[in-house]
């Protein structure tokens, strides 16, 4: 395994499952994590709406890099020429 597979998967690992984290914090229809952790943090609505752009920022950002580690991954590793020894 070269330097650069292993980077490129930890990056799609890493990157993977703060976007399932990220997407889990939405909140939907008022009712979300991110809902209880704003309320407590913040009484008016003004800082719900900071949070929720925060979280859409942090959100994209997580999915871009998933999207172009996984073209990398794809580009560079076509199909069968990863060689496990």
């Amino acid at each position: 395994m070269t330097p650069l597979l292993i980077i490129m998967l930890i990056l799609l690992v890493l990157s993977g499952t703060g976007l399932v984290i990220f997407i889990l914090l939405h909140s939907g229809k008022g009712t979300g994590i991110s809902d209880m952790i704003a309320s407590s943090m913040y009484s008016s609505q003004t800082g719900t709406g900071i949070v929720e752009k925060n979280l859409d920022r942090i959100t994209i950002v997580l999915a871009i890099i998933f999207l172009l580690s996984l073209i990398v991954l794809m580009i560079i590793y076509p199909h069968g020429t990863i060689s496990a020894a």
